[in-house]
């Protein structure tokens, strides 16, 4: 049986930048939908202040650059998952992009140092790609600068890997008062809640849904335009099913073609 394992970070508070308010509202809420509702195998919880994973040496959780690296580097050294398995990555807080690279900026991130103090979001997609898992997933709600999310850098394709962004690249992503989360927060968490008709089980319908529901979410509180989209590498990832417990059989019979008509052509 597939296992799924999934990360969360959350940050609010920035030794170098602007706070945020709910970013770590979001984190902790997805960790509640990974560990309660879909049951994930382990969820690894980074906030400013969530406790260490409880191993020996105990790991510490706060996301600083060097916690987080090291995190990356040291336990996706070697496989822990097997094709077929799911690494889920979820992360709330600022981004950037410099040098034509994008970047997540962590709780100690200098914004005149980016490049030696923030972690460039091909590192991340390279170490979870370590872990053995055929499909890695990212939720990025990290394009925020100045108490809003402004689309900047972050959406970059990255081989193997399906990303959703919460804002296209001009656009800003905006945090709400009301519902304590950010609105593509918000609207990640009602997709995946969706059962039976026009639920999210695949990477597409998840996508559509995302698209419709944030900026019906932004225009209900005043907000301007913000287009959530997805990437995928390769292009048969949107067939992906990530929720097994609400797919269909055309879902799977997609997924059966796709392997078919690789097969044909040696890939």
């Amino acid at each position: 049986m597939a296992k799924n394992w999934a990360i969360a970070i959350g940050i609010n508070q920035y030794n170098n930048l602007q706070h945020l308010n709910y970013a770590k509202l979001d984190a902790e809420a997805m960790r509640d939908w990974f560990g309660k509702e879909a049951r994930f195998d382990q969820v690894f919880l980074f906030t400013d202040d969530s406790p260490p994973i409880a191993i020996n040496p105990p790991i510490p959780t706060q996301p600083t650059y060097g916690n987080l690296r090291r995190f990356l580097r040291a336990n996706f050294e070697k496989p822990l998952l097997e094709p077929g398995d799911n690494l889920w990555f979820f992360f709330a807080g600022h981004g950037c992009r410099e040098g034509d690279r994008d970047y997540l900026m962590l709780i100690d991130s200098d914004p005149g140092d980016v490049e030696h103090t923030a972690i460039p979001v091909e590192f991340v997609t390279q170490r979870l790609r370590r872990s053995g898992a055929d499909n890695v997933v990212l939720f990025l709600d990290a394009c925020r600068d100045e108490g809003s999310r402004r689309g900047v850098g972050i959406g970059e394709e990255h081989q193997g890997i399906v990303t959703f962004y919460s804002c296209s690249p001009s656009q800003k992503s905006y945090e709400i008062e009301q519902l304590q989360h950010g609105s593509f927060t918000q609207a990640l968490l009602e997709g995946l809640r969706i059962a039976g008709e026009g639920n999210c089980a695949t990477v597409e319908r998840l996508d559509r849904y995302l698209q419709a529901r944030v900026p019906a979410i932004n225009q209900t509180h005043r907000k301007t335009l913000q287009n959530p989209y997805v990437t995928a590498e390769p292009a048969t990832k949107l067939h992906l099913i990530l929720l097994p417990d609400y797919a269909t059989l055309n879902d799977i019979n997609q997924l059966k073609l796709d392997a078919y008509q690789a097969e044909v052509i040696g890939d």
